[in-house]
């Protein structure tokens, strides 16, 4: 369809322009803007807000899987600290150094970045978006997540810049990567999707820190032909840390892309019209070819008012794929107009049957998720999830979301193998609802949730598009009391003093240059491993 665009709030990308260089020059403009955040002609007070939930969101998720001595996130910040570099600079060409969590040390930026993003990560707890914009008839439906605020933050700090400046970067590359969603699916070709965040990554990156368009243009067409990563990272019976590194991987590379594009380095250009680049060697949505000088779609991003794509964007309540998020508001609707359900240790409950769509039934719903194993494997898996929330709920008598939230703790070894929620998962079957299931994705994630109970009777939450935690769900004070509790329940495993941790984070727009440059500096309180 044709696009029309405000050309006060929106920029045009045309699949027949050099998008590539086009991104370039709307990043570096969208970065040069002197409108304040919140005010006329910048992104809304709405999106200010959102954004600094998200952040805080993924800082206090970070935190807290490195207090836990989670992995990945532990390696590569170790690795980070090795690679020691003075703060500070003398100029574009040679940025100084920034710090890890809980660190006020100086590290080469690409490796302190991974550390952070892995983090960020590595409990799969903070926020995703499902590639959904109904104006333009955008419903490609590739997945994203945030974590790539450790990109902006690195860049104003290296800048000297404050947190009102840190703040429009990470609006800026949630733009990117969540419009790029929008309009591919790489997980149709099995590519991973953290490549739209790589790209992303590298037009806000460079923008920051004072790249041209044209160099921005170079790093991106790096990354497109030299970092594409594939679903092998997601694949096999039991997964491992480079799922949960991907994000933090591929944005390592990005950065160091833009790094070498500022010094001179000639990276393929108009990358996304180049024949043999991943974008126009897949077919298009319509499984057609690209036509020779296109790329496969439009790009129409936003430079003020309330229609960012971080609007759209989805809040974990916890710890879960988000793709049971609709089985979990299933089962708790039940649960709560059903509370004798509980009695009698869960006797009551014969059986459990659970319907869902595309893709959702393929990533959490197969066979080999019927055994996880470990951590990875478990918050994968649709019927240990509800498992461990229903026996949960089962021993506290209650299905009240907050009380029931799923933490790290909940997919410890101990956990994992806990014989009561073992004997629960026998009794789920999970299965595809079919196309009028798949039909409502992306837009909502449709699920319905069957329990039989002991006399037979059938107990149907009906299907459930837009649950807790969804862009077009509950929001108001339904939405600020959960989140509140999340943060305040992970914060507690990172520090001892989890209200002053999420104020640190808190309202960034708003934080000095001074506060900036040590935002990370603050205690972990490390404890012991949960696996």
């Amino acid at each position: 369809m044709a696009i029309t665009i405000d050309p006060k709030t929106q920029v045009l990308l045309a699949r027949d322009s050099n998008q590539a260089l086009g991104l370039g020059a709307y990043a570096v403009a969208f970065m040069a803007s002197t409108a304040k955040l919140g005010s006329a002609g910048a992104p809304s007070a709405a999106v200010v807000k959102r954004t600094n939930q998200f952040h805080v969101d993924s800082v206090i998720c970070g935190a807290s899987a490195l207090a836990l001595r989670t992995n990945a996130p532990t390696i590569l910040r170790n690795e980070a600290l090795e690679y020691a570099a003075p703060r500070g600079g003398t100029g574009t060409m040679r940025l100084g150094g920034v710090p890890v969590f809980g660190s006020s040390q100086g590290c080469c930026v690409e490796k302190a970045i991974a550390a952070n993003s892995a983090a960020v990560r590595e409990w799969d707890s903070n926020g995703t978006n499902f590639g959904y914009d109904p104006r333009y008839g955008h419903f490609a439906g590739e997945f994203g997540h945030n974590d790539f605020y450790p990109v902006a933050l690195a860049a104003a700090q290296q800048t000297g810049r404050d947190g009102a400046f840190a703040l429009r970067g990470m609006i800026l590359l949630d733009e990117i990567r969540g419009r790029l969603a929008e309009v591919f699916s790489l997980k149709t070709y099995k590519v991973d999707h953290v490549l739209h965040g790589a790209i992303a990554s590298a037009a806000a990156y460079g923008a920051m820190v004072g790249a041209s368009a044209g160099q921005i243009e170079h790093a991106i067409g790096m990354v497109v032909s030299h970092h594409v990563p594939f679903r092998a990272i997601r694949y096999g019976k039991q997964l491992s840390d480079s799922k949960g590194a991907s994000a933090a991987i591929s944005t390592e590379a990005a950065v160091l892309c833009v790094k070498r594009a500022m010094h001179g380095f000639i990276g393929p250009k108009d990358i996304f019209r180049n024949a043999e680049a991943v974008f126009c060697l897949l077919p298009g949505m319509n499984g057609k070819k690209t036509p020779k000088g296109e790329s496969p779609f439009d790009l129409a991003l936003s430079t003020a008012g309330d229609d960012f794509t971080i609007m759209g964007m989805h809040f974990k309540l916890g710890l879960y794929e988000h793709q049971s998020a609709g089985a979990i508001q299933a089962l708790l609707n039940l649960l709560d107009k059903n509370p004798g359900l509980l009695a009698d240790n869960g006797e009551r409950i014969r059986s459990i049957r659970v319907l869902a769509y595309e893709p959702a039934f393929h990533i959490i719903g197969d066979p080999a998720k019927r055994d996880p194993r470990t951590r990875q494997s478990a918050d994968h898996s649709m019927v240990y999830i509800l498992s461990t929330l229903l026996r949960k709920a089962i021993e506290r008598k209650t299905s009240d979301w907050a009380e029931l939230m799923l933490s790290p703790h909940d997919y410890s070894e101990q956990a994992v193998f806990n014989s009561f929620t073992r004997q629960l998962m026998d009794r789920i079957a999970f299965a595809h609802g079919g196309p009028d299931y798949d039909a409502g994705y992306p837009e909502g994630i449709p699920t319905s949730v069957v329990i039989t109970d002991d006399k037979s009777a059938e107990h149907d939450s009906q299907r459930v598009m837009f649950p807790k935690g969804h862009a077009r769900g509950p929001s108001g004070a339904v939405l600020e009391k959960l989140l509140a509790h999340k943060f305040k329940l992970l914060g507690a495993l990172a520090s001892d003093d989890p209200a002053g941790l999420i104020k640190r984070f808190d309202q960034l727009e708003k934080k000095s240059a001074g506060e900036l440059a040590e935002i990370y500096n603050f205690p972990i309180a490390y404890k012991t491993a949960i696996d």
